[in-house]
């Protein structure tokens, strides 16, 4: 496939605002200890004040993929059999809730608990559509799997705990601690799954051949011209123009940048508490999701290429 750089950062900035969420509820319910009613509500104010910038700017991001933006309100129409437009519901839900909650603890109001939790819900809610967006193409074998959603729920997960953890070296310092250990923890899990994944995919054999495509049954076929004037909608748009060697190398270089790097500038951040090295933390594993993301869409091998080949 060839990705689509407004939803590689809609479902990056999202994923983070999301994880920022999780780790700003889970600490006002005390797992991690914290003493100081002030360093928690100024934790809260500018956690959910990014969450909600996230959250917009992968909104934002959103628009640059449709053909017509000002139609974007038809995205939610079919929400009974789409899995697209569930996240287009969700998603400004999902805002409003981040909205709601900050609010309350500006206004120091009671019944936040609740409120949190229901956002909770409408966050978990917004990881479900997110991945099954893609897990539910059945005939993309790369994406139709359980590991899909699992990895944009750990991934979108450890960014937005690594980003807590920064956040927590400016507002809280009793939080830093806690916050790394729990992005480290969170980051390893998605390490585990995204390895999983890349296991699982690089087994993967075609369920067609060009045989079965296009009703030939000579053993060898071998295509000898593209038509289309060399090139298509379906050359474009389904192909990313980069050969074997270039996906292996940035395999490799997500894999050091959202995983190995991140646990390692956590570990040596929260040691010397230093707040550069936490923000770096968070600068890098996005960085890094960024080209993951970009991986993971690229990797996606549409059957309509046993046609068109490798030519892009």
């Amino acid at each position: 496939m060839n990705p689509a750089f407004s939803v590689i950062f809609l479902t990056t900035l999202i994923g983070a605002g999301q994880g920022l969420f999780l780790a700003l509820y889970a600490a006002e319910l005390g797992a991690f200890g914290v003493t100081s009613t002030t360093d928690l509500r100024a934790f809260m104010l500018a956690g959910s004040a990014l969450s909600l910038g996230l959250s917009g700017l992968g909104l934002f991001a959103s628009f640059f993929h449709l053909g017509h933006p000002l139609r974007a309100w038809r995205s939610a129409a079919m929400w009974r059999t789409s899995w697209l437009s569930r996240e287009v519901i969700v998603l400004p839900l999902f805002m409003a809730g981040v909205f709601a909650y900050g609010v309350a603890h500006g206004l120091r109001l009671p019944g936040t608990l609740p409120l949190g939790a229901l956002v909770v819900v409408v966050c978990i809610a917004l990881f479900v559509c997110t991945g099954m967006i893609y897990a539910s193409i059945r005939f993309l074998q790369e994406w139709a799997s359980p590991l899909t959603l699992a990895n944009y729920l750990l991934l979108g997960c450890a960014s937005g705990l690594t980003l807590a953890t920064a956040l927590a070296a400016a507002t809280a310092d009793s939080l830093v601690r806690p916050s790394a250990a729990a992005a480290a923890l969170l980051t390893l899990a998605a390490f585990a799954s995204r390895a999983a994944s890349l296991r699982r995919n690089a087994q993967l054999a075609p369920r067609s051949t060009l045989q079965s495509a296009t009703g030939i049954k000579h053993p060898r076929i071998v295509q000898t011209a593209q038509g289309f004037m060399g090139g298509s909608f379906n050359t474009r748009e389904f192909f990313h123009g980069r050969g074997p060697r270039v996906l292996r190398s940035l395999k490799w270089v997500f894999i050091a940048a959202v995983f190995v790097l991140p646990l390692l500038l956590l570990a040596a951040g929260t040691a010397s508490a230093s707040e550069p090295l936490l923000v770096g933390a968070f600068a890098v594993q996005y960085a890094g999701l960024l080209v993951e993301r970009w991986f993971f869409f690229a990797q996606a091998n549409h059957p309509q290429n046993l046609y068109y080949q490798a030519i892009s």
